[in-house]
């Protein structure tokens, strides 16, 4: 059974239990009136359709033009005494004090219809329903497509004239599989469109042609302007240090394969980043996606939140829903404890911030979807107790300053991706002289390392450029000395550390004398 046959009986289920008005939330309008007239068939109803540009009619009928109106096509409706479902297009712009008759009109259908056998269907692609309507309508979520549907698709696309004889396209087996993985997250019509653009630019479908394909998914994710789709440019090689968060994203690198289900592992959950800014947090969340090979979608939280009451809530469930509509995926979530830090202090939003921190934490506790949730933080004293419990995340890192076979490692990687040998500088030495610098601060000094010698008549670069650049270097360790000591300790005992650093060691026996902060 597909998502629109399982959803289908769902629909039909709620119909059938005498819910008078049903509001299913999807963009995907054709398959939503698709259901209903299967479900009208196998009711014997009546199927009506309505939208602002015709009014309501039989759906294979004309409608009449004197319900352009929607109360007036609600009255109309209220009018008929046979069982039939009504279903209103596009009808959420209208249910606002603005429309008073429209929510009253709606109320009225609530009470009446069930007893008639007959129900209101009101379609759209988003959610915002008046508080008077709260305890009348029912939600259903139609989902996007599932895999058996797209393949469907694709087997009826690969057939299309624009193939050609000559080019049909490998489809079967694994070339098969990932063009459908790669088009999950995609409307029917947005896939039939990806495949038919792909026709039309090479004549043939196949494994050459999932870039395309995952091209027009960036399209819809950046057309939501709730995600972002990142191509990740960075592995884990460019992050220097970190061994004991690189062995453990290692063992999970086929986490989301159908080995691992089949050996009983589940899906990961996700890896909370803490540590100190600049020492390489969110590199470190992209060369995930590249490790693990699976699309990397960017969550700003600072887009989720709107002035419209309802509004912040429905966002977060938009996000959600694209990110399992991809998955298996990364989400990324840059900063976290600058939207949801302090939630344990008066809020003065009106509360918006914390139903939507309580939305996320409980699909965060609840998700089945392998959507790994990969979040940074540097203020994490703030964070609320509950977003830190085992159960949100697989594991909590500690991101420290590195130390310094880590600066050698940093320097060596940012060197390289610019075109310098590491081997003809003296990386012991600048190590040292760069003590104390996260990773941002030593990419700094080589970028002005390397300004100076470009100044000097385009000269080599010289261990001296590099000295003289971290000389003229305050690291953030030392104009944020105590925020940083104070991270360590609260850290210690609460985290796992990233790599093994002195630093570390050095932390545990500080929180280990008698009265030290953070025991």
């Amino acid at each position: 059974m597909n998502e629109t046959q399982r959803e289908t009986l769902n629909l039909e289920l709620l119909i059938r239990a005498g819910y008078g008005l049903i509001y299913v939330l999807s963009p995907e309008e054709p398959r939503i009136l698709e259901a209903a007239a299967q479900i009208g068939r196998r009711l014997g109803w009546k199927v009506y359709e309505w939208s602002c540009l015709s009014g309501l009619g039989p759906r294979a009928g004309p409608p009449d033009p004197a319900t352009l109106a929607p109360a007036a096509a609600l009255q109309a409706a209220a009018k008929h005494r046979e069982a039939a479902l009504f279903i209103f297009k596009d009808l959420h712009p209208y249910l606002n004090r603005e429309h008073q008759n429209v929510i009253r009109a709606l109320r009225e259908a609530a009470q009446n219809l069930p007893g008639r056998q007959q129900a209101v269907i009101m379609t759209g692609p988003v959610l915002d329903l008046p508080p008077e309507l709260e305890k009348d309508v029912a939600v259903s979520d139609f989902p996007l497509p599932g895999e058996e549907e797209i393949g469907a698709l694709l087997d009826d696309t690969a057939g299309h004239p624009a193939a050609g004889p000559d080019r049909p396209g490998d489809l079967s087996g694994p070339a098969r599989e990932e063009i459908i993985k790669a088009a999950r997250g995609l409307t029917l019509v947005e896939a039939r469109r990806a495949f038919a653009k792909v026709l039309v630019r090479d004549g043939r479908l196949g494994a050459g042609q999932i870039r395309e394909i995952l091209s027009e998914k960036r399209q819809i994710i950046r057309k939501s302007g709730l995600l972002e789709y990142y191509e990740p440019d960075l592995g884990l090689e460019d992050v220097g240090g970190l061994d004991n968060l690189k062995q453990w994203l290692a063992k999970r690198k086929l986490a989301f394969s159908d080995q691992a289900a089949a050996f009983g592992l589940p899906a990961p959950r996700g890896v909370l980043l803490l540590g100190v800014q600049g020492c390489g947090k969110s590199v470190c969340a992209k060369a995930i996606a590249r490790l693990w090979n699976v699309p990397l979608l960017r969550l700003d939280l600072g887009r989720i939140f709107e002035a419209r009451l309802g509004g912040s809530e429905g966002n977060i469930r938009r996000a959600i829903s694209m990110a399992e509509a991809v998955a298996p995926c990364l989400l990324w979530i840059d900063e976290i404890d600058k939207t949801f830090g302090g939630q344990n202090a008066e809020s003065h939003d009106g509360g918006t911030a914390q139903r939507v921190l309580g939305a996320f934490l409980t699909w965060m506790a609840e998700k089945k979807s392998p959507v790994f949730v990969a979040a940074t933080a540097n203020n994490v004293s703030s964070l609320p107790a509950e977003l830190l419990r085992k159960g949100r995340f697989d594991e909590i890192f500690f991101v420290d300053i590195p130390n310094e076979e880590e600066r050698r490692h940093i320097l060596a990687i940012h060197l390289g991706r610019r075109g310098r040998n590491p081997a003809d500088h003296d990386l012991a030495a600048l190590g040292q002289a760069m003590e104390g610098f996260n990773g941002a601060e030593i990419e700094q000094a080589v970028i002005a390392g390397l300004f100076s010698a470009f100044d000097d008549h385009a000269r080599a670069l010289t261990d001296w450029d590099l000295t003289l650049a971290a000389a003229e270097t305050v690291p953030l360790s030392k104009t944020m000395r105590e925020e940083v000591e104070a991270l360590r300790r609260w850290c210690h005992g609460r985290a796992r550390p990233a790599s093994e650093s002195s630093r570390m060691k050095a932390a545990a026996r500080l929180a280990a004398k008698p009265g030290a902060a953070g025991r």
